[in-house]
Formats: C-alpha cells, sequence, structure tokens
C-alpha cells in the first residue's frame, strides 16, 4: 500500500467521521481491558515493575490489534463454522469468546474470593503477588480476546484498512496515557477495585453468551447489544459511587 492510498482515505469528510466515530469506539471498547490491566498490575508489588506490565500489556494489545487488522479476509473466514456439533456451528470466533468468558469469570471470581480472605484475615493481603511477567502472560490472553472482540466490530462499521489502523493506534495511545490514572485510582478505592471486578464478571458473562449465541444455541432479541447495557449499569454504579466517596471525604473533612 503506497503513502497516497493510504493518506487517502482521511481527505474525505465520510473519512474523517469514520474516524472519529471508530476511534470513539475503540476506546469504549477498551475499558474492560483497562480494568483487567489495571487489577493485574495490582498484584505487582514493585510500582516501577507494574508500571512496565501496563506499558507493555497495552502496546501488546496494539500490536494485536494492528496484526489482526492485516488479516482482515482471515478473520472474516473465522465467524464461518470450523465444525458442527450436531446442529451448532462451532466457529474460530466463537471459541475464542468462550475461551476468554471463561479466564476472565475463573480469574475474577478468584480476585474476589481473596479479598473476603484477605477481608477475615484468613490470608494475607500480598500473598499472591505476581511478577511483571506472570502479570504480561495474562494481560497477552485476554488482550487476545479484547483486540478480537474489537476488530471484528470495528471491520462491521468499516471496510477501510486505514481508518481502521489509525483508530486503533489513537485509541491506544489514549488508553496507555490515562491507564496509569485508572489504575492507581481503582487500587485507592476498595470499593472501586470490587466493582471494577464485577463488572469483568459481567464481561465474562458476556463472551459466554456471545459464543452461545454464535453457535446458535442462544438468540438474542435483534438489536439487542447486552454489552452496551453492561457499560451503562457500570457508568451509573461509577457515578453512585464516586458521589459516596465524595460523601465521606467531606464528613471526614469536617471531623477533621
Amino acid at each position: 500500500m503506497s503513502l497516497q492510498s493510504f493518506i487517502e482515505p482521511f481527505q474525505s469528510l465520510s473519512g474523517v467521521i469514520d474516524l472519529f466515530t471508530l476511534i470513539l469506539m475503540e476506546i469504549v471498547l477498551g475499558i474492560d481491558n483497562i480494568i483487567f490491566i489495571a487489577i493485574i498490575c495490582g498484584q505487582i508489588p514493585n510500582k516501577q515493575e507494574a508500571a512496565r506490565a501496563r506499558f507493555f500489556g497495552l502496546t501488546l494489545a496494539l500490536v494485536v490489534r494492528i496484526i489482526l487488522l492485516s488479516t482482515i479476509s482471515f478473520i472474516a473466514h473465522m465467524v464461518d463454522p470450523l465444525f458442527h456439533l450436531g446442529h451448532m456451528g462451532i466457529t474460530g470466533r466463537g471459541l475464542i469468546l468462550f475461551g476468554g468468558g471463561v479466564f476472565l469469570l475463573v480469574k475474577t471470581t478468584n480476585e474476589i474470593y481473596h479479598k473476603f480472605k484477605e477481608a477475615d484475615h484468613e490470608e494475607k493481603a500480598n500473598s499472591r503477588k505476581l511478577t511483571w511477567i506472570q502479570a504480561i502472560l495474562q494481560i497477552t490472553l485476554i488482550d487476545i480476546v479484547f483486540s478480537f472482540d474489537s476488530i471484528i466490530t470495528a471491520v462491521g462499521l468499516s471496510n477501510n484498512v486505514p481508518i481502521m489502523v489509525m483508530a486503533v493506534i489513537v485509541a491506544m495511545i489514549v488508553m496507555l496515557l490515562f491507564a496509569p490514572y485508572v489504575s492507581e485510582f481503582i487500587e485507592k478505592y476498595p470499593t472501586l477495585k470490587m466493582l471494577a471486578l464485577v463488572f469483568l464478571v459481567v464481561i465474562g458473562l458476556i463472551l459466554l453468551l456471545e459464543s452461545l449465541e454464535d453457535a446458535h444455541i442462544l438468540h438474542m432479541p435483534e438489536g439487542v447489544d447486552i454489552k452496551t447495557y453492561a457499560y451503562i449499569a457500570l457508568a451509573f454504579s461509577v457515578t453512585v459511587e464516586m458521589l459516596n466517596i465524595r460523601l465521606h471525604n467531606v464528613k471526614m473533612r469536617k471531623k477533621g
């Protein structure tokens, strides 16, 4: 692809609108990725190693997305059945979503379980710390799932590869800039961390539901996007929690 052919899509109004739409979509779809990385990096005792794992995790997400974008024709065929189990057509996309959903459910429910153990003083808070290499391996697994889901959605909105590549790069740069603040904020407030873990459980369930729908085991009503509802519920819950935190801080200042 020549430089001229790469730049050409950005020279029209429709191309610019598609670009900004995709950037916004990629940022929204990247929220669960950022939250997962924040949770994982919170288990690394060394702050420098945590920052390194966060940087490599998001950079890896960018690389995976660009690789997937370069194999759009291959991705298009992954929505076709690889094999059948009775009347169920099992696709590559369905397998990836199912595996990612199971991984998220196991990881986050286990994390919630240990949070209660720590609260009951049955185990120490630092007993399950990760090295940055272990964190990167876990981040890599979920990056593949989130990246695949993100690219499938992007392909559905635009068939222009340069626009999709630029949207992914810009969105990932935004996430790289804001991820440290998200991580620090989640770690600072335990209730927000629990909310983030529950949100990841919901995302894991959604991935499982999407894999079942992909195999035609489950049929969602047309036009219903359960992930959108999950994001709306998260936004509402975070708003309520922020108000509670604000109220608590005001009370503490008055007592002080």
